[in-house]
């Protein structure tokens, strides 16, 4: 039985015993090694994720090119492109492991499945559809109205314990500066 997936989403409703081995045996493991993509832009999403092991960045492409980081997710997080996961359409964002991974992964059939099968399944995609509202929410006030500093600093509260495995030219595409402006920002806020 996969527990930790189990145990998250027990954070969000009740599962009996029959319902953990459903989804259990709806869950298939794959395992990336690090610089893989779980996803890359312009595929179809066709999986939801759930992070077992490791650590992976959320990007998109800008017209010039350059790789823009928009989210980090780590060890029992969800993870998928849920726009391109939902209709079926070319995803605009890529998801590739910063780390050696280990994700287990449930089909788009298995998710309607999930929410058929399980007797609080709707509540479940209910709340975690609201989850990631909020946090896309968040993330795009912060992109508009956040300086560098800011965002900095929001990135060191939501992620406290992921510093040091995440390389700092990932942190600084996602704080929205250039490396060096990212060293004068840890400069001046370590006074």
């Amino acid at each position: 039985m996969h527990v930790n997936l189990i145990s998250t989403i027990e954070h969000f409703i009740h599962l009996d015993d029959t319902e953990k081995e459903f989804i259990s045996s709806i869950a298939f493991s794959k395992t990336y090694q690090k610089d893989d993509y779980f996803l890359r832009p312009g595929q179809v999403c066709r999986e939801v994720g759930f992070i077992q092991k490791g650590l992976i960045r959320y990007y998109t492409v800008k017209d010039n090119g350059e790789e823009m980081t928009l989210h980090f997710g780590k060890e029992n997080e969800f993870t998928s492109s849920y726009q391109s996961f939902l209709n079926h359409s070319a995803s605009k964002r890529g998801i590739q492991c910063l780390e050696a991974s280990e994700i287990l992964v449930i089909s788009y059939d298995n998710l309607q499945r999930l929410y058929e099968e399980v007797k609080e399944g709707q509540k479940f995609g209910r709340l975690i559809c609201e989850f990631i509202y909020l946090q896309t929410q968040n993330q795009l006030d912060s992109i508009y109205a956040d300086n560098p500093e800011k965002r900095y600093l929001n990135f060191v509260n939501d992620y406290p314990d992921l510093q040091q495995r995440i390389p700092q030219y990932y942190i600084s595409s996602y704080v929205g500066v250039k490396p060096p402006s990212l060293s004068r920002i840890r400069k001046r806020l370590s006074l």
